[in-house]
C-alpha cells in the first residue's frame, strides 16, 4: 500500500512540476498589457498625384491560430498550401481615403474579415489595388478612389507564394496567378518512401551558407514546382484578364515601359538541397505580349560555387531603362565574380534595345563591385553605385547613359558613415509605373536621416547637378523630429513631412518653403492628419542621449530611458540592450544614431516595457567592433566587454544605474553578444538572449561580415562561440527562440544546444521555445508570453537579486 501511495504521490508531484513549468501562454503585468492592447496609429500612403492619402489600420498582433495555418518549407520559402500564398503576410483591417486639400475622410467599404495586403496606387492615383487572403486563396481587389468603392477581380487568385502584382500603367496590372487548370497537389509526404534522399559532390568548391527551409526530398521538389508555378497575366482596371505565355516558376516578369515586351526569368530544374530557389537555374528571355519568345538572353546555371561574398559570372541585375521604350540594362563581372581576385575593373554595365537583334553594347566599367542604378526622368541621366569590399566604401556616380564617356562622382563614403551621407534621391512615379529620380531644371532633390552628434535631424535638399552645390530646403529642428515624406509640387516649395516629438504623436504636415530673398505667405505649414496619442501613460517616460568613451578612446553612446516618476539621483535596476556592429575605423564607430526627440511608442516584445516595471534602460548601447574587415572578429570579445563596462560606468557616474543590479539583453546577433558578455565578464547579474546563434562552427562559411571560413580561422570561431565557453556562464540566462526560426544561421537547435551545455556545466538557464514563431515573434500570445518571461526573469535575477557580496558569502559558508 505504501509503495502504491508513494507511486501516486510521485506521479502527482511530477504532473504538478510539468504544469508549473509549462502551463498555458502567460500574460505580462497589467500596465504592460494595456499598452499592447492600445490601438495602433494608422499607417499612411500618399497617392502619386499627391491629392489623397490612404489611411491603413494595421493589425498589430495576429492570433496564434493564424500562425498555425498549414506551412510548407520549400526552397527557402514558406507557403500556405490552402491559399497558395506566403505563409505569413502582415495586413491591415481597415482603409480610409483622406483628401489632402480639405481633410475629408472616406471609409472604403470592404468585405467582412478583409485583410489588406500589398496596397498599391495606380500611377495616376485613380485606383488602388490590394490582395485579400481568404480561406481558398488571395483575391485581387481594386479600389476606385473617386467613387471610394472596392471591387473584386473575378475568377483569379494571386500566387503570392512566388510572385504578386504591380501596376504597369494607369489602368493595367501585371500579376502572377494560380494556374486555373492545374491538377491536384502532390501529397505533402509519401506514406511509404519510394526512394532515398541523395546528394553528391565531387571536387566543386563553393560557399555553403546555413540556409533554412530548403528542399529535402523528391517529394519536396514536386511540391515546390506545384505551388511556385504561376500563370502570368495582364489585368485591366475593369477586371478583364489576359493570360500571357505558359505557366512557369517566374523569378521575374517585368513589362517594358512601352508595354510591348516582357522581361521574363523562369526557374527550372535541376534544383538543389543546399541552396534556396534564388540560386536555382534561371532562364532569362524577352517575350512579346502574346507570350512568344523574342530573345533568349541567358540560361544561368545552378549557382552552387559562388565565392564568399561573390557574384555570378553570368549577366545579373537585368532591368528596363524606365525612360526608354524597351531597352535592357544589366551588369557582368570582369573578375570572375571573386572579390579576392585582383582586377582593374570588377564589373561592366551593358545595354540592349528593341528589337534585340544587335549585339549588346557596353556602357561603362566600374572599378569596384557594381551595386545598382537609378534613372532621372529625362536627359539620359543615370546614377550608379559601386562598392569596395576591402575599404567598405560606397561611391555614387552620375552619367548620361546615352553617351557615358565620362562619369561624375557625387559621393564616396564608408557605408557606416552616417554624418556625411548626402541622402537618397527623391523619386517620381511615371505613367508606366516605373520610379525615376525627380528633376527640376538642373537640380535633383535629396532626403536623408541627417545624422549628427546631437542625433538624427532629417533633411530635404536640392542639389545642382552641374556644380554639386547643395541647397537646404528643410531640416528637422532640435526640439522635435520631423522627416520628409514627399514633394507636393515639382520645384520643392511645397512638401509633406511627418512631425513628432516626445509629447506629440506622428502626424503629416504640408510645409511651404520660402527661398532666400523672396517674400512669401505667412503660413509656413498646415497640419493634414490629427492622430491622437493612443498611450498617454507613456508620456512620463524621460529619455536623453548620453555619450562617453571606451578605454581605447572610441566614442560610444546610448539613449537613457528612465521610468515614469523617476527621481534623479536614484540608482535603478538597469537593462542594457544592444546589437554589435563592425566598423573599419573609430571615427565612424563613434557616430550617434537615432533621436531622443521621437514620440515614445512601445510595442511587440520591446525591452522598453521594462520601464513600466521601474527599470532604467540603456537603449541602443553602442558595441562597435573596430578593425580590419579581414580580422576584426579576432578582438570581438574584448571590444564588446570593454564597451559594456564603459556603458555601466557612465550610468553609475550619472547616478542612474545600480551596478549591483544590471541585466543585459539582445536579439539575434545581440543574443550572441549577450551570451559572450556573460561568459567573459562579471558586470551583469543576468541576461536575456532571443533567437541567437551560439556555436559558430555551425555557421562555418562566415557570419555577419566575417569573411574567413571556420577552416581558415578555427581559433577565432571557437573564441567567439559562447557554446565553447558555456562553462564560464555563471550568471542566469534566459534563452528564447522561435521553433520555426528561418533566419540564416539561427537554427532553433542553437538555443537548445546552448541550454544543454549550460545545464551540463551546472549553470542557471531557462529555455523558452515559442511554437510556430520565426526569427521575430508575431502572434499576440507569443508576444505576451515573451514579455512575461523577460520581466519575470529580470525581476528575479536583477531587480530583486541579492548583493554579490552576500551571494559570495553564502557560497563560502
Amino acid at each position: 500500500m505504501m509503495r502504491k501511495l508513494n507511486t501516486i504521490l510521485f506521479i502527482i508531484g511530477a504532473l504538478s512540476i510539468v504544469a508549473f513549468s509549462q502551463g498555458s501562454y502567460k500574460k505580462p503585468p497589467a500596465n504592460v498589457q494595456a499598452i499592447l492592447d492600445a490601438p495602433a496609429i494608422p499607417s499612411t500612403s500618399l497617392s502619386p498625384t499627391r491629392d489623397r492619402i490612404a489611411l491603413l489600420e494595421p493589425l498589430r498582433y495576429p492570433p496564434i491560430s493564424e500562425l498555425a495555418e498549414p506551412m510548407l518549407r520549400l526552397a527557402g520559402s514558406r507557403i500556405n498550401p490552402k491559399t497558395n500564398s506566403q505563409h505569413r503576410t502582415p495586413y491591415a483591417v481597415g482603409l480610409k481615403l483622406k483628401n489632402v486639400a480639405d481633410g475629408k475622410e472616406m471609409a472604403v467599404a470592404l468585405p467582412a474579415g478583409a485583410k489588406i495586403t500589398s496596397p498599391q496606387w495606380s500611377p495616376d492615383g485613380k485606383y488602388m489595388a490590394f490582395g485579400n487572403p481568404t480561406e481558398t486563396g488571395v483575391e485581387l481587389w481594386i479600389v476606385d478612389t473617386a467613387a471610394v468603392k472596392a471591387r473584386k477581380v473575378s475568377g483569379v487568385m494571386i500566387n503570392t507564394a512566388y510572385g504578386g502584382f504591380d501596376w504597369v500603367d494607369a489602368s493595367t496590372i501585371s500579376a502572377t496567378l494560380v494556374p486555373g487548370k492545374r491538377g491536384p497537389a502532390p501529397t505533402y509526404q509519401d506514406v511509404v518512401p519510394m526512394e532515398p534522399n541523395i546528394q553528391e559532390t565531387a571536387g566543386r568548391a563553393g560557399q555553403v551558407a546555413t540556409y533554412q527551409d530548403l528542399l529535402k526530398s523528391p517529394n519536396d521538389e514536386k511540391l515546390f514546382e506545384y505551388y511556385a508555378t504561376s500563370q502570368f497575366a495582364l489585368i485591366d482596371a475593369s477586371g478583364k484578364v489576359r493570360e500571357i505565355g505558359p505557366p512557369a516558376i517566374f523569378g521575374e516578369a517585368e513589362v517594358s515601359p512601352d508595354g510591348n515586351y516582357i522581361l521574363v526569368s523562369r526557374i527550372h530544374r535541376p534544383f538543389s538541397y543546399l541552396f534556396p530557389s534564388s540560386r536555382f537555374p534561371e532562364k532569362f528571355e524577352i517575350w512579346d505580349t502574346n507570350g512568344k519568345v523574342v530573345k533568349e538572353l541567358v540560361d544561368v546555371p545552378l549557382l552552387d560555387a559562388l565565392p564568399v561574398q561573390g557574384v555570378p559570372t553570368t549577366p545579373r541585375s537585368y532591368g528596363w531603362i524606365p525612360t526608354e521604350a524597351a531597352t535592357l540594362i544589366w551588369a557582368e563581372a570582369l573578375d570572375g565574380g571573386d572579390p579576392r581576385r585582383k582586377a582593374d575593373f570588377r564589373d561592366k554595365v551593358m545595354k540592349l534595345s528593341a528589337p534585340f537583334a544587335m549585339a549588346p553594347t557596353e556602357l561603362l566599367k566600374t572599378q569596384h563591385r557594381f551595386m545598382g542604378r537609378s534613372f532621372g526622368e529625362r536627359d539620359g541621366l543615370m546614377f550608379y553605385f559601386d562598392y569596395d569590399r576591402d575599404t567598405q566604401r560606397r561611391r555614387m556616380f552620375m552619367t548620361d547613359y546615352r553617351n557615358p564617356a565620362t562619369s561624375k562622382m557625387i559621393s564616396d563614403l564608408n557605408t557606416r558613415d552616417r554624418y556625411n551621407d548626402i541622402g537618397q534621391p527623391v523619386m517620381k512615379t511615371l505613367a508606366n509605373g516605373s520610379n525615376v529620380v525627380r528633376m527640376s531644371g538642373d537640380h535633383i532633390f535629396l532626403t536623408g536621416a541627417g545624422a549628427s552628434p546631437q542625433g538624427d535631424r532629417p533633411f530635404f535638399r536640392k542639389m545642382n547637378l552641374k556644380t554639386l552645390e547643395m541647397q537646404e530646403i528643410f531640416r528637422s529642428g532640435v526640439e522635435d523630429y520631423e522627416a520628409f515624406v514627399a514633394m507636393m509640387d515639382d520645384d520643392g516649395t511645397q512638401y509633406m513631412t511627418r512631425k513628432e516629438s516626445p509629447a506629440e504623436p506622428p502626424n503629416l504636415y504640408v510645409r511651404y518653403y520660402c527661398p532666400p530673398g523672396q517674400t512669401c505667405a505667412a503660413v509656413a505649414s498646415r497640419k493634414v492628419t490629427d492622430f491622437k496619442d493612443p498611450t498617454p501613460q507613456l508620456r512620463d517616460i524621460q529619455k536623453q542621449l548620453v555619450t562617453y568613451k571606451r578605454s581605447d578612446g572610441v566614442d560610444l553612446s546610448f539613449t537613457l530611458y528612465t521610468p515614469p516618476g523617476y527621481k534623479p539621483g536614484t540608482p535603478l535596476p538597469t537593462v542594457v540592450w544592444a546589437y554589435p556592429l563592425e566598423f573599419t575605423d573609430a571615427s565612424t564607430a563613434g557616430q550617434v544614431s537615432g533621436s531622443t526627440n521621437r514620440f515614445t511608442q512601445i510595442g511587440g516584445m520591446s525591452h522598453l516595457f521594462f520601464l513600466l516595471q521601474g527599470y532604467a534602460v540603456l537603449d541602443n548601447t553602442t558595441m562597435p567592433v573596430v578593425g580590419d574587415p579581414m580580422t576584426v572578429n579576432d578582438t570581438f570579445v574584448k571590444q564588446i566587454v570593454d564597451s559594456a563596462k564603459a556603458a555601466i560606468d557612465k550610468g553609475v557616474e550619472m547616478g542612474v544605474v545600480d551596478p549591483e543590479r544590471v541585466g543585459v539583453g539582445g536579439h539575434s546577433y545581440g543574443a550572441f553578444m549577450t551570451a559572450n558578455l556573460l561568459a567573459h565578464s562579471d558586470v551583469f547579474r543576468a541576461g536575456i538572449a532571443r533567437s541567437g546563434a551560439y556555436n559558430r562552427t555551425l555557421t562555418p562559411f562566415g557570419f555577419q561580415s566575417e569573411r574567413r571560413t571556420f577552416w581558415e580561422a578555427p581559433d577565432m570561431y571557437a573564441k567567439v562561440s559562447p557554446f565553447w565557453n558555456a562553462h564560464r556562464i555563471k550568471e542566469p540566462i534566459l534563452l528564447i527562440h522561435g521553433e520555426a526560426d528561418n533566419n540564416q544561421g539561427t537554427y532553433p537547435i542553437q538555443s537548445e544546444r546552448m541550454f544543454a551545455a549550460i545545464r551540463g556545466n551546472g549553470g542557471t538557464a531557462r529555455l523558452v521555445m515559442l511554437p510556430l514563431e520565426s526569427h521575430g515573434y508575431a502572434a499576440k500570445e507569443s508576444i505576451e508570453h515573451t514579455l512575461f518571461e523577460m520581466i519575470s526573469w529580470f525581476d528575479k535575477h536583477v531587480k530583486n537579486a541579492k548583493p554579490r557580496r552576500d551571494v559570495q558569502a553564502a557560497a563560502e559558508r
